[in-house]
This record gives structure tokens, C-alpha cells and sequence, in this order.
């Protein structure tokens, strides 16, 4: 007579009973299955849709390099393909977009992290229910409100200190970007400074620290990390934005860092030519993908440059 192991037969049994997570084994590795296919299927999205988004940009921007050398692009110094005698040196832009991020991180950078200083280590209860909602509202306003905001409010300012301001300028439309940016650069680094272990300032404040030297020889220094990678990030935000640019720096494509004259940047050149008066399939259509593509590049340096300097200067706390 043939003996089996008992434990067999209650195993093969249990996988046809229903177990107490609900339905049986069968069941249970289909849905399992489902959920990591609709999982993939979400990530796959975001690739394939960045993927599409390079294509586009790289279809154009070829048939541009076919007409316009590279060189000539990065390198010159006029940029006017839209008069009739046309000049293809994307310089001017950049140097707008540059000056108007470089006011905007001015801002940004120092208001924001003051604030998450004091958010994660000042502030009461009450005062920082108060205070996130107003960040969080700042985020949420439109950008075109920004644009009008920094034309009618903060240019008359400006005007009324130097009277030499153009009505369309670099300043007005970068300390507006500022304070836009501001809810990324403040939250990130509330986030980063709160991920500090709290061991540390207690062991800062056993040796006799002040609560000023905790900040800024413990936590700010355990933090830097993620304070980096809110400026980086803060940065390419502000390389991105349109709106309030196009509606208050200008469209005047020049060299220099006057911050009180008008510049025109790489997005608002791109809403310029973007309006519909340019023919499709000419060299000045065309030149929206060119620049397009040098600011997805630029941008893709900035995340980039980011994920590294949150690995260079990351803390491991155990």
C-alpha cells in the first residue's frame, strides 16, 4: 500500500479553497497579475509620451540644421529670422532666458529657504497651518495672472525707482517668477529638512548649541542635499516658464544683463511665431522646434544635474 504525505493532500486542498484574503490562490495571482500590467501600462505612458515628444521635436529640428549650421545656431549672436534679412544665432534668447531665471532664483532661492526654515523648525502648529495653504495657493495661481501681475503692479514700482525702466523688462518679469517658484523651492527643502533625524539636533543641543548654530551647522548641512535639488529644480522651472514672459519681459532679442530693458526669451519667441501668422513648412517655422529642443536640452541637463547632486551629497542616517 502506498502511503502520501498528509501535507500534500491539505496543500493541494487549500488551493482550491478560498483563502481569508479573499478568493482562491488562483484568484489571487490573476489579480495580482492584472495590477502589475496596469502598472506597467501607466509607466509605459509616460515614456511613450516623452518619446513622442522628442520625435516631434527632432523631426523638425533636423530638417532646420539641413538649412541652418549648427554652429551658427548655438554660436551667433543676432537672432532675427523672422525680418528679411535673417539671422539664426539663438544667443539673444538664451541670454534672455538666463537673466530672467538668474532674478528669479534671487528671489526664489533665499525666501524659500528662509521659509522652510522656519517652517520646520520656528513655527508653531497654528502658524504653519496657516502659512503651507498660502504657499499652496501661490502654486496653484495661473501664470498668465503672474504675467499681468508683474506688467501692471510690480513694473510701475520698478518705474517709480528708476525711471529709466522700459515698460517691458527683465526685472519686473523675474521677481514675479520668483515668488511663483517659490512653493517648489520652500516645500522641497521644508521636505528635506524635516527628513533630518531629530537625534542629531538633540545631540547638537547636548553639546551646548545654540538653536541658530542647530540650523545651520546640523540640519541645514543634513539637508543639502535636497536644498540642492530644489534649486536645480527651481531653476529649470523658471528656464520653462512662458507666460509671464512673454506677457512682461518683452520680445526685444538682445545681448547684455540690463535688467531694466526688455529681452526676449527661448518660450516667448516660441508663443511669438506660435500665434499663426507664420507659414508651416518655412525655415522661420521651423526655427520653434530648434529652439524648443535646445530648452528640452537644457532642461534635461538640469534634472539631470540635479539627480546627481542628490546622490554626491546625499546623508545616510541609520
Amino acid at each position: 500500500m502506498e502511503l502520501r504525505p498528509r501535507f500534500a493532500l491539505k496543500n493541494s486542498a487549500s488551493s482550491r479553497e478560498p483563502s481569508k484574503w479573499g478568493g482562491s490562490r488562483r484568484q489571487r495571482v490573476l489579480v495580482e497579475r492584472t495590477v502589475h500590467w496596469v502598472l506597467f501600462a501607466c509607466a509605459a505612458v509616460s515614456v511613450l509620451t516623452t518619446t513622442g515628444i522628442v520625435i516631434t521635436l527632432l523631426g523638425e529640428t533636423v530638417q532646420f540644421f539641413g538649412e541652418v549650421p549648427i554652429l551658427d545656431f548655438l554660436t551667433g549672436t543676432r537672432w532675427t529670422p523672422l525680418f528679411a534679412s535673417q539671422n539664426f544665432g539663438v544667443l539673444p534668447l538664451v541670454n534672455g532666458t538666463v537673466a530672467v531665471a538668474l532674478v528669479a532664483i534671487v528671489v526664489a532661492v533665499p525666501v524659500g529657504l528662509l521659509t522652510a526654515i522656519f517652517l520646520s523648525e520656528y513655527a508653531p502648529g497654528r502658524v504653519r497651518s496657516v502659512v503651507k495653504p498660502i504657499l499652496e495657493v501661490l502654486a496653484g495661481i495661473p501664470t498668465v495672472v503672474y504675467g499681468y501681475f508683474a506688467l501692471q503692479f510690480v513694473t510701475p514700482i520698478l518705474r517709480g525707482i528708476f525711471p529709466q525702466t522700459q515698460i517691458f523688462n527683465v526685472a519686473s518679469a523675474g521677481i514675479v517668477m520668483g515668488f511663483m517658484i517659490l512653493p517648489m523651492m520652500a516645500s522641497i527643502s521644508e521636505d528635506a529638512i524635516r527628513a533630518v533625524p531629530r537625534d542629531l539636533r538633540q545631540g547638537a543641543y547636548a553639546l551646548g548649541a545654540t538653536k541658530l548654530e542647530v540650523i545651520t551647522r546640523v540640519v541645514v548641512p543634513g539637508a543639502l542635499s535636497g536644498i540642492l535639488a530644489a534649486v536645480i529644480l527651481s531653476i529649470s522651472r523658471a528656464i520653462g516658464e512662458t507666460m509671464i514672459v512673454a506677457i512682461a519681459a518683452g520680445l526685444q532679442p538682445k545681448m547684455g544683463f540690463d535688467l531694466l530693458s526688455s529681452m526676449e526669451t527661448m518660450t516667448a519667441y516660441i508663443v511669438q511665431v506660435s500665434l499663426g501668422d507664420t507659414q508651416q513648412d518655412t525655415i522661420e517655422y521651423r526655427t520653434i522646434f530648434a529652439v524648443g529642443t535646445l530648452l528640452f536640452v537644457l532642461t534635461f541637463i538640469m534634472n539631470v544635474l540635479s539627480d546627481l547632486l542628490v546622490r554626491r551629497y546625499r546623508e545616510a542616517y541609520e
